[in-house]
């Protein structure tokens, strides 16, 4: 006899719906993170708008204090280009670079070659450790920054002397210069730091941009040192950097994780921990699966039903078709006088049953060892033939 032909099993496999009623609750979580840090970018963005530029009347903005030097003759004028601000160097100008983190090591570079021998002044405004060393050599940034942000300014520097306590808390700078003028000191260190240079001008290191904001400029001496700061020449270059300012040709660019904050980066990487944790969590297997006693006893009708249930909802009429196959199997097997060892077998318990019953048993194969049901109407047939067969079997 022919070996029966295998029959189709129901994939296994994760539909589209099934993954999606899966992975729906962690999408929506990304897509409240993606919205909350949209909103956050955006009030930050509202809140920081125009910052540190003179032309800007916002809190955060630097208008107040051009306006004073105006009053008192000194002319401001903005750029947001390194060509400008090279080009802007010179005896009678004061060149303040408002955020010097923002320059590529290079472009820091090229700015302090033409600052230097210029003889005029440059102010850096909360240069980190990234910029300092290129911008003032022989200088460097402690990590981390002074505690409080108002400061007496402890050195004999005139202009800070007639200003008095400022808020110039920030960054703190150390150097080995001897000629130095360390200001306003945070555990001994300085945060506000200048450096002469042999051409006659001087580098002003400036921890923290406080005493150029619009609301703070009235506070403590913080007026009176930005204007003896940025007033001592004629002419104050107000030096934007910009993202649209190409780097110099022999600047060493930044990697996209240069361009990342600090911050973002721990994060990034405690996510990561979390997710690994998690999945270590849920994937956890410490052996073989064990039965364990039901609190209560469970009717076999209701178990049934169950997995009726189960298969239902997978169409997985083929399953199902073979497990009523195989349970009537093994109980016709010993009624016909065949071991339930080879209840199975098509060649022992088709002759064993056709000699019980009229026919000539190919009714018997395909009812017994038959193809999958192509609907549920054809399921509920088979389970009632098979039900009418048992019946016929014990009255024989």
């Amino acid at each position: 006899m022919t070996a029966e032909a295998a029959p189709p099993t129901t994939s296994t496999a994760p539909t589209a719906r099934t993954v999606w009623t899966r992975t729906r609750g962690i999408a929506l979580a990304v897509v409240l993170l993606l919205a909350a840090a949209v909103a956050m970018a955006a009030v930050r963005s509202t809140e920081r708008h125009g910052e540190l530029d003179p032309r800007s009347a916002d809190a955060y903005g630097s208008h107040a204090v051009a306006q004073l030097l105006a009053d008192r003759g000194v002319t401001t004028r903005v750029v947001t280009t390194l060509r400008a601000a090279r080009a802007a160097a010179g005896p009678d100008t004061t060149l303040l670079v408002a955020v010097p983190d923002r320059l590529t090591s290079g472009q820091q570079t090229e700015l302090h070659r033409a600052t230097a021998p210029s003889g005029g002044r440059t102010v850096l405004v909360a240069a980190s450790g990234w910029s300092v060393g290129r911008l003032a050599p022989g200088v460097s940034a402690d990590p981390a920054d002074s505690l409080g942000s108002t400061l007496a300014p402890g050195c004999p520097l005139p202009e800070a002397r007639r200003a008095g306590s400022a808020d110039t808390g920030g960054v703190r700078y150390t150097t080995t210069r001897p000629d130095a003028d360390s200001c306003y000191p945070s555990d001994r260190l300085a945060t506000l730091l200048r450096i002469p240079a042999a051409s006659g001008g001087d580098t002003v290191l400036l921890g923290a941009p406080d005493i150029l904001y619009n609301d703070r400029l009235d506070e403590q001496g913080n007026a009176s040192l930005a204007l003896q700061l940025l007033g001592s020449r004629p002419h104050l270059v107000w030096y934007l950097p910009s993202l649209s300012d190409a780097p110099a040709a022999d600047s060493d660019r930044k990697s996209f994780l240069d361009l990342i904050p600090s911050g973002w980066l721990w994060a990034t990487l405690q996510l990561f921990i979390a997710a690994v944790l998690a999945a270590f969590w849920r994937g956890r297997r410490f052996g073989p699966l064990v039965p364990e006693r039901l609190p209560v006893a469970i009717r076999a009708s209701e178990t049934a039903e169950g997995r009726a249930r189960l298969y239902r909802k997978a169409n997985a009429r083929d399953r199902a078709a073979a497990a009523l196959r195989s349970a009537a199997r093994t109980r016709l097997a010993p009624l016909a006088g065949v071991p339930v060892a080879q209840a199975h077998a098509p060649e022992a318990l088709l002759p064993a049953l056709s000699a019980r019953l009229a026919g000539d048993g190919q009714d018997l194969r395909s009812l017994l060892f038959g193809p999958p049901p192509g609907d549920d109407t054809a399921l509920i047939t088979l389970t009632d033939q098979l039900d009418a067969l048992e019946r016929e079997v014990r009255r024989s």
